[in-house]
């Protein structure tokens, strides 16, 4: 009885041990920047200044014009009909743009959460021709620093948007009293706060590079941004939404015969487009942690995986899928790289943003490596286009492009330079 009343009275002091108080807590966090959607949607203007690329982004070539977007800024067009004299023609002012691509004479192009197209049948001289508003109705700017969002602040108390576009995020300093208990937070945690977005004649279709987030099959515009795999039909005057649906953290997508192969930092999925509108998902590979940019020719997808990024990794290799059977894909080999991004294939030859330029004769995946006729250093190549023996490789210093006609004399055919702004 005795030992019983000793257990009650030390459980006692325990409990009034247990108490709340507040603490200054102090932590760094991204408060989004809005702008009128009057003033959003009446930015967009198109010039002939030629005004120079301050940094990389996506590529689409077409009809002899290559367009590069410079990251939520707009879109450069380089008349590229003579490689090796290639001039900038013009310039498309486009807040929020990061993707491109281009059938039939149109121009798409993401503009945060609008889809917006151009005429391009003079590529020198795109005309806007209109806009789909809320297309992509939570895409969000890019944050270029490891810090979380505030998105608490973009929605309302019933979930609903505010009014305005988000266009930028501002890093805030805040400093918050919290309510704690002994031993732990009472409530949620606030210090280092982070929260997640849910975040050769005349062609019909452009060109796009490896890692673009738009693709286009038969008659329709698929587009990977923030989880959903996005459909418009592209056959009427105007794009018409044909819905979405939830496909992951997908960072490029690919078509190729009647699937679409999107990377993502944790594999490679692949959705049969047999039905367009209803897209099927066949198969998911895995690997480690990376951005990766997937081509496929052959029944053969190659898949890189680089380092020094969010995607939370640290390998940098390149893996090669049997996809004969869609539904049951076989990695076959992988190789160690230095940081390898964006790659095309042309003509049996693979070409790979690596440690500068790499360019492979494309064999048994096994012997890859042995069959490397070509590596050029100096460059920190982003994504790539082959075409008709013309290589158009955009990196973070420039434009390169080269001529492969003759695999014994890979020779380089020009260089813009790309001037980087500092803030």
């Amino acid at each position: 009885m005795k030992r019983m009343f000793l257990l009650s009275v030390l459980a006692s002091l325990l409990m009034a041990c247990d108490y709340t108080y507040t603490e200054k807590v102090s932590y760094q966090i991204n408060e989004p920047v809005f702008m009128s959607e009057a003033a959003f949607r009446n930015s967009v203007k198109v010039t002939n200044e030629q005004r120079k690329i301050s940094n990389y982004g996506k590529i689409c070539f077409y009809n002899g014009y290559l367009f590069i977007s410079e990251s939520e800024v707009g879109i450069h067009i380089l008349d590229n009909r003579n490689p090796s004299q290639p001039h900038n023609v013009g310039f498309i002012e486009l807040l929020g743009n990061a993707d491109i691509a281009v059938k039939d004479n149109k121009l798409y192009a993401d503009s945060y959460i609008d889809l917006v197209w151009f005429n391009i049948s003079d590529p020198a001289n795109p005309k806007l021709e209109g806009r789909l508003e809320n297309a992509f109705p939570e895409a969000f700017p890019v944050v270029e620093n490891g810090y979380g969002c505030d998105y608490s602040m973009i929605y309302n108390e019933d979930g609903k948007k505010k009014s305005g576009i988000v266009v930028g995020w501002a890093l805030k300093h805040r400093v918050e009293d919290i309510e704690k208990r002994s031993g732990g937070w009472w409530g949620s945690e606030k210090e280092g706060y982070a929260v997640n977005s849910p975040s050769g004649g005349s062609m019909s279709s452009g060109v796009n590079g490896s890692m673009s987030r738009f693709t286009l099959y038969d008659k329709y515009l698929y587009a990977v941004i923030n989880y959903q795999m996005c459909i418009f039909d592209l056959s009427e005057s105007r794009p018409v939404n044909k819905g979405s649906l939830v496909v992951g953290n997908v960072e490029t997508i690919f078509s190729y015969k009647d699937n679409l192969f999107l990377g993502m930092p944790t594999g490679m999925s692949i959705y049969s487009v047999k039905d367009p509108l209803n897209p099927e998902r066949c198969s998911t590979i895995w690997h480690v942690l990376g951005c990766d940019p997937v081509v496929v020719d052959n029944d053969l997808a190659y898949v890189t995986v680089h380092s020094g990024n969010f995607c939370g990794q640290n390998n940098d290799e390149l893996f090669i899928v049997d996809v004969r059977d869609v539904y049951h894909p076989s990695q076959l080999v992988s190789y160690k790289m230095t940081n390898p991004k964006g790659l095309g294939i042309d003509n049996g030859l693979l070409f790979l943003c690596d440690d500068g330029l790499k360019v492979f004769r494309i064999g048994e995946p096994q012997t890859l490596i042995a069959n490397q006729i070509l590596h050029k250093k100096g460059m920190d190549g982003f994504d790539l286009i082959p075409y008709e023996n013309v290589l158009m490789m955009i990196a973070d210093d420039g434009l390169y492009q080269y001529d492969y006609s003759n695999l014994n004399n890979i020779r380089e055919l020009s260089v813009i330079q790309i001037r980087k702004t500092t803030n």
